[in-house]
């Protein structure tokens, strides 16, 4: 079933962007900010608790959102904070850079923020979040035993997302 563009879940996956595994991290957050999914693979130093960390990284994504809206210089109607847009609509980011790392972004239509934390020079992850995110519709959302809204203890979806990470990033 596909649910953003792109291929169905199948074994035909997208291509990788870059050899290695240069993925730090991962959060997934529904539309109220509320830390579904914290996945680590290779982050060295850590500095918050696992609360403050979630909150940080939720507050710059909603920053971030904000301030690339007020910045559209196309649209008049600057919309409502934290209301989240069908892709295509309105201003967004995408992904920044730092110089330690890269910080890629995907907001679904239902609000579901897909966050992954890779290494600077990872190419584009676009389609990999998207393939992520369909990871995370078959696999939690159409699972009659989760509870929306709660932490995602999914097996099948930990170990499809492991392997997929790691084959990407």
């Amino acid at each position: 079933m596909q649910f953003f563009g792109g291929s169905e879940i199948s074994p035909s996956t997208p291509a990788p962007t870059a050899s290695g595994n240069n993925a730090h991290m991962m959060y997934i957050f529904n539309r109220n900010g509320v830390c579904l999914l914290y996945r680590e693979w290779n982050r060295p130093l850590r500095t918050l608790s696992a609360q403050q960390d979630h909150k940080l990284m939720f507050g710059l994504l909603f920053s971030l959102k904000s301030l690339t809206a007020k910045m559209d210089p196309i649209s008049v109607e600057k919309g409502n904070l934290g209301v989240p847009q069908l892709p295509g609509q309105g201003c967004s980011f995408h992904s920044f850079r730092t110089n330690t790392y890269k910080l890629s972004f995907m907001e679904s239509p239902s609000g579901v923020k897909i966050i992954l934390v890779t290494h600077p020079r990872t190419g584009n992850l676009q389609e990999s979040l998207k393939y992520i995110y369909n990871l995370y519709v078959e696999y939690v959302a159409k699972n009659p035993l989760y509870t929306p809204g709660t932490s995602i203890r999914c097996e099948l979806f930990n170990t499809s997302l492991d392997q997929y990470v790691r084959s990407i990033a």
